[in-house]
């Protein structure tokens, strides 16, 4: 019998053994390269060309072969061009992971600009920390806490050392509990505090200022003051004569003060001498106009400045004055 054409010059055999087809991909298809024996490629052959192996050529049969256009496939070709087709669809499979339904690529999460893997989501920035509130300078915890909360203006006069009579005085305020914290208001002053310096237990004639946090809540003196908040006692009592520790006048000390609550009644006049803790513990604590030298027990400023501070203090805002020694603040 005659080989059809499509057979020739392949080196088949009509027995029953098979031979592995001649393609580049074999090592691919795991075994799938290889093809049945003659009579499969004969049933092949004619389910896609017509072509009949019986054994002798048919009328139908050209003793030649076909036109180049109408060549029948080659099987081998075939198989190739299947492997061929198996391997591309195996890595289009794998070029469409990571791909939603609508062809949109799934989100990668950004950590600190650094890719995260794969259909997860960025994790939000952590909260800054708020910065904490700032606080007075050289005040220790036991003197801030005595700050009462609602104060939004403190008046600070740090002492030099225990035993001086000189200090310095600055004005802060502060919007609120729950604002940025205390900010100086005024530049710091020079001051003068009692002859002796300062003590935790005043006591009357001692010669030594109180230290603690007071509120302030009335004012006075011998002239008219500024334009101030504060309620203001205005009278001759304030005048005051003779001679400081150091031989200075005293004379005009008392033309502006400011009542410092210290064994005393808050909101009554710097006069009134109602001592609730006792007359031995002394009282009639001010702030008032400097004279030049050291005071028995109140505070002072130079007159400029304490018009200064009548027009900046605000009882809606309920100072208070911090007094004392730097080491004693710092507790």
């Amino acid at each position: 019998m005659k080989q059809p054409p499509a057979l020739i010059g392949r080196g088949l055999s009509h027995g029953t053994g098979t031979r592995p087809v001649p393609c580049k991909y074999t090592n691919h298809l795991n075994g799938y390269g290889r093809m049945g024996s003659v009579a499969d490629w004969a049933a092949a052959r004619a389910a896609m060309t017509g072509w009949a192996d019986t054994g002798a050529p048919t009328a139908e049969e050209p003793s030649v072969p076909p036109p180049p256009s109408h060549a029948p496939l080659r099987l081998p070709h075939v198989a190739c061009a299947l492997a061929l087709l198996v391997l591309l669809a195996g890595c289009g499979a794998g070029s469409i992971a990571g791909t939603d339904l609508g062809g949109a690529a799934t989100e990668h999460a950004h950590v600190n600009g650094v890719p995260g893997p794969p259909g997860t989501t960025a994790s939000p920035a952590a909260p800054q920390p708020s910065p904490a509130p700032a606080e007075i300078p050289g005040l220790g915890p036991q003197t801030r806490a005595a700050i009462p909360a609602g104060a939004r203006q403190a008046f600070v006069v740090t002492g030099e050392s225990p035993d001086s009579d000189k200090s310095t005085a600055v004005l802060y305020t502060r919007d609120g509990p729950t604002g940025p914290g205390w900010r100086a208001a005024l530049p710091p002053w020079p001051a003068h505090n009692a002859l002796g310096g300062w003590t935790d237990e005043h006591r009357e004639g001692d010669l030594r200022s109180p230290v603690g946090v007071f509120t302030l809540t009335a004012a006075g003196g011998r002239l008219a003051p500024p334009e101030t908040a504060f309620p203001y006692d205005l009278s001759p009592d304030f005048a005051v004569t003779g001679e400081g520790f150091q031989g200075e006048p005293l004379e005009g000390s008392f033309d502006y003060v400011v009542a410092i609550d210290y064994n005393r009644v808050p909101g009554t006049s710097p006069l009134d001498r109602t001592r609730p803790l006792g007359e031995e513990r002394g009282g009639g604590i001010w702030i008032h106009v400097d004279h030049g030298g050291p005071t028995q027990g109140c505070v002072s400023v130079t007159e400029d400045r304490m018009k200064q501070l009548l027009g900046v203090l605000d009882p809606a805002l309920e100072p208070v004055i911090v007094m004392g020694d730097a080491q004693s603040l710092g507790r």
